[in-house]
């Protein structure tokens, strides 16, 4: 989570994947919320590594897409075990089944995500903002997001090489996202 203005925070998305890496696709309206483990059970029941902040918020899920092609599956029923979620989905109904979804990303809605608190972003919205300073000097693009623990980090990629801006309420002064622009204050030492 990061810390932009006003105690804001952008939301990871893929940081808890079985795999430990992201998708290579994405799509619009869609989050990033897991990769399936593998089966558990004979039922079809689904292992699911979770990718969210609150792993509680995968079990309030209606209904969830699989794979590069979004296949729509409704949740009959959602848990939490052992770090883990276990999903049963609608037409996934034996262990073989399941079994073809091992290594599948899970994805849900943006409606059905919990709601962003003021200032609160998700990472794929802060990706590609223009990065300007307080005195209106460009400094690039934002190209990444790090997570340290403390506080994310924005990598911004520019004319001058790469900038590493932590994402504190000191450096971040505003976001828009419907101009496409992060305004910085660059403390000492940030160049």
């Amino acid at each position: 989570m990061s810390y932009p203005p006003e105690g804001g925070s952008s939301q990871q998305d893929s940081s808890a994947l079985a795999d430990g890496s992201a998708p290579t696709q994405t799509h619009t309206g869609h989050q990033l919320i897991g990769q399936v483990v593998g089966p558990r059970g004979v039922h079809g029941e689904l292992k699911v590594a979770i990718a969210l902040q609150d792993p509680q918020s995968f079990r309030l899920l209606q209904q969830v897409f699989l794979g590069d092609h979004y296949l729509r599956f409704q949740v009959v029923r959602a848990r939490l075990h052992e770090g883990q979620a276990l999903v049963q989905l609608s037409g996934i109904d034996d262990r073989n089944a399941a079994e073809t979804w091992r290594g599948a990303y899970v994805y849900g809605t943006r409606e059905e995500a919990l709601p962003l608190e003021e200032d609160e972003y998700y990472c794929e919205q802060l990706q590609g903002l223009t990065v300007v300073t307080v005195e209106g000097e460009v400094l690039g693009r934002v190209t990444d997001i790090l997570a340290t623990g403390a506080n994310d980090v924005y990598v911004v990629q520019g004319q001058a090489g790469e900038i590493l801006l932590p994402a504190i309420k000191d450096v971040i002064v505003r976001i828009s996202l419907d101009e496409g622009l992060m305004v910085v204050r660059l403390l000492e030492g940030l160049r």
